[in-house]
Order: C-alpha cells, then structure tokens, then sequence
C-alpha cells in the first residue's frame, strides 16, 4: 500500500544520504593520544585522517606533514609502510626519533617490522601489498602522472590496503588530474569518475569569482583534453574535495594561531649574462627552442656563468647550487673550494648520507639537481641558494625554494638565478606561472575553507535553501520546485497524460542541489533518485491512462566512463517503470539529423572524415524516442480524438507508423532569458513538436 508520509520520509533519508561525500571508515582516536609536540592543527588534521582511514593531506612545505603521517600510521596500530623519495625516506626515519618512534628503513620485503616501515618510490614494487593494512605516499605528488607506470602499479598495488594516506604540499589548484589521480589511490573515485561529474571538457581557460576576486582555472588530461568545472559545481567540488583532502597555506587558513609559522623574508635575485649564441645557422638569435636547442644555450653560456657564480658564493655561509645538466654539476664542484656534489649515478646510501652532513653541517655547499634534492628534503640550516640555469618547470623552482624557505628557517633566503641574457624567456614564464599559482591557491584556500571547518567538526554542514515558487492562469498551474515533492501536492488518480523529459542520468547537470537527479554520483543513484518521481507519476495518473516520457540513448566516453560506446538509458527508463508497476505499451522514434547531431555534440563517429578514414568508428545518429507507459486499470473517461476532430484517419497512420518526420530539433522552449549565470546547458532539450 503506497504510503505518502512514508514517502516522504524516505525522500528526505535519501536526500541526506545524496551528497557525493566520502565516509568515515578508520578510527575515532581521542586528542589525548596525540603526541603533545604536535601543534593544534597538526593535531586536529592527524585526527580527522585517521577518521576518515583514507585521506590527503595537503598542507604546504614545513607544515608537518611528516610528525601527522608518523602519528597518523602510529595510532593505526598496524604494520604500515611509508613510501618516499630516497633521500627523503631516511630524513623520516631521523624525524620519527624526535616523537620517540623507531621507523624500520627496509629495500625489500624480507625484514619487515610489525610497526611502521619506510621505503623509497624505487622500491616499491619489492613489496607484498597484502602485508600491510597501512599505506604512506609521503611527496605523492609523483601521482601527477596520469599515465605514469609508478602510478599506475602504486593505484594497482593498494587497491585492497585498508587504510591509505597521501602526503604533498597545495597541488596545483589548476592541475584537476593530479587531484583525480590521488582519489584514484585512495578509492574516493578514478579520475574518469571525478571528471565526469564535476567537469566539462573545455579549449579555453575560464575565470570563477571567489570572495569578489576572479581566478583562472584550467586543468589537462591525457590526450592534449582541457577540463573546467562546472558552473554550478565548483562549490559541490570543493565539498566534496573536503571530505577526503585537507589543504592548507598557513594554520591561520583554518583559524588557527600561525606562531612559529611566519616565514622570514625572501628575495629572489635574478642575473643575466651576456652571451654570443647563433641559432641554427641563422646570424641571429631568432628565440628558445626544443629541449636539445635549450641544453645548448645554457652549455654556450657556461663560462660567463660560471664567472658570475664566483661572484656571488663570496661568504662562508652554507649554499645550495641547483644545476640542469650533468656538465654544469661537475664544472661548478670544479669551480668552488668545498662543494661537493650529489649525482643521479651515485649510490642511495651516498645520496643519503652527502643529504645528512650538509644539514649538520659538514659540507659548505651543496651542488644537486632539483629531481634529486628539490623534494621533502629539510635544508633549513642554510639559507642561501643559487639557480645555475632554470627550466620552464614552476613546481621544481617552488619546490627546491622551499627546502630552505620553510617554517624553521630562522634566516631570509637569499635566492639567486643565473641565466644567459636569452633564457630570459624562460624567467618570466616561471614568475608567470608563480604569480598564477599564488592566486588559485588563495582561491581553493577561500573556496575549500568553509567545508573543512565543517570536517573538522568546528561549524555545521550549510544545507541549500529551497523555496517553492507557484502561478496560476485560466487553464494551467506552474510549480516551481523539487518534483519529487511537488508532484505529492497533487491528488491521486487526477491527472490525464504526463509527457516530461527526465536528465539523461549524469548528461545533463542542471544545478548543484542534491534535488538535481543529474547531480548523482552514480547510476545507480541516479535511478534510485528518479524511483521516486516514477512511483509519484504512478500515484498521481488515472487509471488506463498514460505517461509520455522522452529518453535518449546515451554515449558512453572514456574519460567518464572507461570506453566509447553507446548506453541503453531507453531501456533502464523501462526495467525503473515495470518495476514501480507501469506498463510498458510502446515507442516512437524522432528523427534526427546526423550532420547537426555530429557538430553540436562534437562526435567524430557521425563525421564524413571518419566515415572515410574508418567506417567501423561510424554509427548512426542517436535517436530521440518516446517511451510511452500506462498504468493498470480501466480508463474511466475515453479519449475520442477522432470524433472531436483532433485527429483524421492518415494522421493517425503517420504517427502510428513510429517514425514521427518533420519535427524541428531547435523548436524548444526558449531559455537564453530565463537560464542563471551558472547554468550549465540548455534547461529542456524535449521539442516542442514531440509534446504535440
């Protein structure tokens, strides 16, 4: 017996269990456990990820990620492993002494301890998975990859791993596949899902507004794609990114005291020296090139480098000198009394050990590359550096800055870049990119900051208002609001014929509200969601009478949803009406124009090219059709069309036929007055034509 309180009821549990949020999995550790040498916020992040089992820890250089990963894996309990770049695994190990833990440091699997084990990125595939319940990816921002072999068999590895954590500094805010890429390890959602729901694939950069300021998002994929979020859904994005990440600049972000975590000064000089250089046989320098071209430059200018380096290593402090190229290590060791340098062919015990002495001390300057010493390494005994050369990459100049220029540092950094007077290019493009990052990063900080007071405990989850509008005219009533509730207004047995488009499951995304059936994590959700608007059609009908519903079939992508094909939503829309009791009686098909189809939704399988290229990518045009359900009974009232002269005998052969002709794919309502500033698509894709 259908219930309408009881249905209520249940939409209202639905709507609360909706929101495209991760679970609390792991344990609830009461404060007092925590090492007392964390800070506050250090303390409260290490609770709320071990409580969420399965979690990001965002938190910029210097911020501790390292004590909350140790007491994160500690309070566990469990045999864990930790997973870090090698010279940073080491440093942990010394770390772990100053909370009185033992880290075990391991290269293969035959000398586990029951307690927490760190190993290096390189050996990682040494391990057996199944012997840990605790996985660390400290620095995984080595996830960005998103093709990449080491992430691919890291996701692979730990897919079954209980309880996993990452550990990075603030991605980049624009860099939306490595944000998928480390859900994609934690089990929250492939990167495919992630983009499929909150994302749209876009060629231009896009701005948002957040606090009354405009920052630019632009995110790629594999393939040269470019993804945007969603209009209306950067804010559910960032809710939904709160739930599994926490991300922080400084403690104040979150409310917190930023005392011992006011960085000293920084400045960041840069040089430029003259240089004779003829590019390709040309008489004259005519611009940067590819890599080769590049690595040619910085090898012409190296002497008149060299010389200014002299110039400025002119103090007994202690310096780092980043190179690029293997001649540039070897020449500025050459070139400094003391330097000693650390290369990619030395052993790991080595590199460890050079790392080691230099932050005791022993060693004046410290001449590396970024790849080796720029990542998770502690080098704030020292606070002056020197760029020999730079690439177009911004991460590694941020992240080598940031060895020294880290809460701890007691010193401003000096920060010094040689250049040749025509890398200059290549100068600004890194200030460019910095003056970007600083930007989105303070608007994910201002957009995600709401939602991790709320994980944190500290405010309330802030619920959407809803307010139903309702006008009247001579024959009509409008109801503007959630149907599902709408439709409960409405008597039952009242209602004659009902022709409705539903959103094709996630193709069409109206809004961010929970209410929106296209906003669903899922399939399954989705059609849960639409379960309740079939049962309230169902309720509200008379019977004998029927319910018109437009559906489409579906194409399936592979960035969504893992390959290119086609998904049968006529027939799901089916199997959901017999089970709620409606009777399927038949279908009609409108008639699309294929060129138009190919050029509106971009696909290459309706194009002549690819008809040329390859006709096994060519399919036909998808079909609008008509699904048409009755619900069981007499019909108490006869329809008589004929007999009032709506309807002659060859209409009804035309129509009857199954084909419906000549109906206008642009005879829809009109929204370009009506659609919000953030509305994502068209608001009804169902002609008018097929409503009559």
């Amino acid at each position: 017996m259908y219930n309408l309180t009881a249905e209520s009821r249940r939409y209202e549990q639905f709507l609360a269990s909706k929101p495209t949020l991760t679970n609390d999995i792991a344990k609830d550790i009461d404060v007092m456990a925590i090492n007392p040498m964390l800070f506050p916020f250090q303390r409260d992040v290490t609770l709320w990820a071990l409580r969420k089992g399965k979690a990001a820890i965002f938190l910029d250089t210097g911020l501790g990620k390292t004590f909350i990963q140790l007491e994160w894996a500690r309070l566990l309990d469990c045999r864990s492993l930790i997973i870090a770049p090698l010279s940073v695994a080491r440093q942990t190990a010394r770390e772990a002494r100053k909370l009185d833990l033992e880290v075990h440091y391991t290269r293969s699997g035959g000398d586990l301890v029951n307690g927490i084990n760190i190993t290096n990125y390189e050996m990682a595939d040494q391990f057996d998975p199944a012997l840990f319940d605790a996985v660390v990816l400290d620095e995984s921002s080595i996830l960005k990859s998103l093709t990449g072999k080491t992430r691919t068999r890291l996701t692979t590895m730990f897919a079954q791993t209980p309880y996993r954590l990452c550990c990075t500094a603030t991605p980049a805010p624009n860099d939306y596949t490595e944000i998928g890429n480390h859900s994609e390890f934690l089990g929250i959602s492939t990167t495919a899902e992630m983009l499929g729901t909150f994302f749209v694939n876009a060629n231009k950069q896009r701005a948002i507004v957040v606090d009354g300021k405009v920052y630019e998002y632009k995110g790629s994929n594999k393939g040269g794609q470019e993804w945007r979020l969603k209009k209306h859904a950067e804010q559910r994005f960032f809710e939904w990114l709160s739930t599994w990440a926490m991300t922080l600049k400084t403690p104040s972000d979150l409310g917190y005291d930023d005392d011992g975590f006011i960085l000293p000064g920084l400045t960041v000089r840069p040089t430029f020296v003259p240089i004779t250089h003829k590019s390709n046989g040309t008489l004259f320098h005519t611009g940067l090139q590819g890599l080769a071209h590049r690595a040619q430059i910085r090898r012409d200018g190296l002497a008149g480098r060299l010389a200014m380096l002299r110039g400025i290593v002119n103090s007994d402090d202690q310096w780092i000198i980043w190179v690029g190229l293997d001649a540039e290590g070897a020449a500025v060791t050459g070139a400094l009394p003391g330097a000693i340098e650390v290369k990619g062919t030395d052993t790991p015990e080595y590199k460890a050990r050079i790392f080691e002495e230099f932050q005791d001390g022993q060693h004046r300057i410290l001449v590396t590359k970024g790849k080796i010493g720029g990542f998770g390494m502690n080098f704030q005994n020292a606070h002056r550096m020197i760029f020999f050369g730079l690439n177009d990459s911004w991460e590694t100049f941020y992240q080598c800055i940031r060895r020294q220029w880290r809460y701890g540092q007691t010193q401003p950094v000096d920060v010094h870049v040689i250049l040749s007077e025509i890398e200059d290019a290549i100068y600004r493009n890194v200030m460019r990119k910095e003056a970007l990052a600083k930007r989105l990063g303070r608007g994910l900080i201002a957009a995600m900051k709401q939602h991790e007071l709320t994980q944190l405990g500290r405010t309330e989850r802030l619920i959407e208002p809803y307010e139903p509008v309702q006008e009247s005219g001579g024959n009509w009533t409008l109801r503007l609001g959630d149907s599902c509730e709408r439709l409960a207004e409405i008597p039952s047995d009242s209602v004659d014929l009902s022709v409705y488009s539903p959103p094709f499951v996630d193709l069409f995304t109206y809004s961010a509200s929970d209410r929106d059936l296209g906003n669903s994590r899922n399939a399954s959700q989705f059609y849960e969601h639409y379960g309740f608007i079939i049962r309230e059609m169902y309720r509200v009908t008379k019977p004998g009478r029927l319910s018109c519903v437009h559906v489409s079939d579906i194409p399936a992508m592979a960035s969504r949803d893992g390959y290119i094909g086609i998904k049968d939503f006529p027939g799901e829309v089916i199997r959901a009406h017999e089970r709620e009791g409606w009777v399927f009686v038949g279908r009609a098909f409108v008639q699309k124009n294929p060129q138009a189809q190919a050029i509106r939704v971009k696909s290459k399988a309706l194009l002549f090219v690819q008809l040329r290229k390859d006709s096994a990518d060519s399919r036909p045009a998808l079909i609008d059709q008509i699904l048409l359900f009755k619900k069981p009974g007499d019909n108490a009232v006869p329809v008589t069309p004929v007999a009032n002269g709506e309807m002659d005998n060859e209409t009804w052969i035309e129509w009857a036929h199954g084909i419906w002709l000549g109906i206008s794919e642009s005879d829809t309502l009109r929204y370009t007055e009506a659609r919000g500033a953030e509305d994502e698509k068209h608001i009804c894709p169902l002609q008018l034509g097929t409503i009559e």
